[in-house]
């Protein structure tokens, strides 16, 4: 295996993606101030620009003052949807716009986030950056992405098995820190895309994290001494306590941080908590006022789920 694993990354950053969702990702990562736009979800699969694009905008600094800017700079990304008509082709998207230090630093573990590198050490492109540079730390952030996909995989996957095993075992431990409802498969459904990719990605990443492992025909052995597993064990004992509480904030702000956030939001909240919160004319019309109280009913009732 002579591939490293950033220029394994790299390379699937520059995956070709098509002229209109290049422009339309130039066009809204300048709208929002971004420096990099990367490009995820089904679309990038399937290429149906009548589907919903999925977009990471990444920007030098907090884009917003006053309490919005307060309130982004702890619970990021922004959430917005944009519309953007390129040539004779609308396109809609999804954008989560965040400061690229902070994508960097939630990339490589140093935060109690989990959802940065669990999202980006599934297939992403990087279909807009302002510089060379922009596109060097972009790459650097999901290598590191990877890198710390790979390691709570290693501990918290079986002894041994295969590529699979260990990709299975991290994403259903992260859809469950997430405060996710996912229908019953859906982490062998992502893995199915692209199982060469997974298999590769995960050998390498092990590599660059210095973590020896043993290879038999694909069922593969991580050497986790004793300390390293009390260590890892630890932090992701952190992360999981505190994801719900992490991610009920993050779904609320979102709901009540964008143009139509009530109606929006309450949906959203259902979509991925199973929680149905009842949309009233007074939520409608104050949103901001309304959100803390939204946000103890979806953690009270998240605590009935159990």
């Amino acid at each position: 295996m002579t591939t490293s694993l950033h220029d394994f990354v790299k390379e699937g950053l520059t995956q070709p993606v098509s002229a209109e969702i290049q422009q339309a990702a130039q066009i809204i990562g300048e709208r929002l101030g971004g420096v990099a736009v990367l490009f995820y979800g089904s679309v990038l699969r399937t290429n149906d620009l009548t589907g919903l694009l999925d977009f990471y905008v990444l920007t030098e600094g907090v884009q917003h003052g006053g309490l919005r800017g307060t309130v982004s700079q702890h619970l990021w990304p922004d959430i917005s949807f944009e519309e953007t008509r390129v040539g004779d082709t609308l396109l809609r998207a999804k954008v989560a716009t965040m400061p690229l230090d902070r994508f960097a630093a939630a990339a490589s573990g140093d935060l109690l986030d989990t959802t940065i590198w669990t999202r980006f050490v599934q297939p992403s492109a990087l279909v807009w950056s302002a510089s060379d540079m922009v596109t060097q730390r972009v790459t650097d952030a999901v290598a590191a992405a990877s890198r710390t996909a790979a390691r709570f995989a290693a501990v918290l996957g079986p002894q041994r098995g295969s590529a699979s095993d260990y990709w299975t075992a991290l994403f259903r431990q992260t859809y469950a820190t997430e405060l996710r409802v996912e229908r019953p498969g859906r982490e062998s459904q992502i893995l199915a895309y692209n199982p060469e990719r997974y298999e590769t990605l995960l050998r390498l990443a092990w590599q660059a994290d210095a973590l020896e492992f043993d290879d038999n025909q694909g069922v593969l052995e991580p050497e986790i001494s004793a300390t390293l597993a009390r260590r890892v064990a630890k932090i992701w004992r952190t992360r999981r306590r505190m994801g719900k509480v992490l991610n009920t904030a993050r779904l609320v702000k979102a709901a009540f941080m964008l143009d139509g956030a009530a109606r929006y939001g309450l949906w959203k909240i259902k979509r991925h908590t199973g929680i149905d919160i009842a949309l009233t004319p007074w939520k409608e019309r104050h949103p901001v006022l309304a959100a803390p109280g939204v946000m103890w009913k979806v953690w009270r009732q998240s605590g009935k789920q159990k």
